[in-house]
């Protein structure tokens, strides 16, 4: 199991949680050995599994909307009719953060003050053409107002500089808010449903706003998997999310699950490249 990512990462702890439990439901003694590649935004990784023999003894981690958009800033030797699509475990929502000493408590009053100020509404976020990027440029569409992109090495930074009230407001991820309640606004989740990780944070949906977003974490094989070694990995992996175990190990990790096997993450990959083609084509974030 080729992870793209450094070991004790988001990706690698998933990967990490669900190894043991498809050992046991692909049974026959399988051992699944985890594979750190770390480098290139998850690209040196993922480009492995893409030239990896197609026999189902190699898999890999696969983030979106990073995949993808790596295919599109960046030279790439693979694309989306490179991998066979098992199964995304992982959706991680964006929230919409402010900190705690603003006025900015709502989302209309986010909207009001976007609208009234063009321009002087500045944002926090991980990094660009990523998932936090993306919810921004549906954000300013969705509400016809313009925001200012502060992008950050990472959501532990953009995080501290929101506390200390720099930026106007955030895009995070619901995992990456759980732990800091106490000292952030959140404004709303951009899930179809509320997050049993924050029962209390309405949707944007709730809200009026159709803005459903976020880092979605799962595995794929290389194109070609014989349709037997298929099936065997599509059982294993739903019988894997099925399991309470699993389901307790990934909440107690931060992980929000939720999956979408094989032609249904297929289709997911393909709706993810295309709002990244057309951000991309509008505004190129390299």
């Amino acid at each position: 199991m080729i992870v793209g990512f450094a070991a004790g990462g988001g990706t690698d702890v998933m990967a990490r949680n669900i190894a043991p439990y498809l050992e046991k439901y692909l049974g026959n003694g399988v051992s699944v050995v985890v594979k750190n590649m770390p480098g290139a935004s998850g690209q040196i990784g993922i480009t492995a599994v893409a030239e990896a023999d197609p026999d189902g003894y190699t898999i890999g981690t696969y983030n979106l909307p990073g995949a993808m958009a790596r295919t599109l800033d960046r030279n790439a030797d693979y694309d989306a009719d490179s991998f066979t699509y098992l199964a995304n475990i992982v959706n991680d929502p964006n929230v919409i953060v402010t900190p705690k000493s603003s006025d900015i408590d709502t989302m209309d009053k986010l909207v009001e003050a976007a609208k009234a100020r063009s321009g002087a509404v500045t944002v926090a976020m991980s990094s660009l053409g990523g998932d936090d990027h993306f919810f921004l440029q549906k954000l300013s569409s969705a509400t016809d107002a313009d925001y200012i992109t502060v992008p950050f090495s990472g959501s532990a930074p953009a995080r501290s500089a929101l506390m200390g009230g720099h930026v106007t407001m955030g895009i995070i991820n619901v995992s990456e808010v759980v732990n800091f309640r106490d000292e952030l606004n959140v404004l709303g989740i951009a899930s179809k449903a509320r997050s049993s990780m924050a029962e209390d944070i309405p949707t944007f949906q709730e809200q009026g706003y159709d803005l459903v977003n976020g880092a979605l974490r799962g595995f794929v094989a290389p194109a070609g998997l014989p349709e037997d070694v298929e099936s065997k990995l599509l059982a294993a992996f739903q019988q894997t999310y099925d399991d309470p175990d699993f389901q307790t190990a990934m909440r107690k990790s931060g992980n929000p699950t939720e999956l979408a096997l094989g032609d249904d993450f297929e289709a997911l990959n393909a709706e993810q490249l295309e709002l990244a083609k057309q951000i991309w084509e509008t505004q190129p974030w390299k």
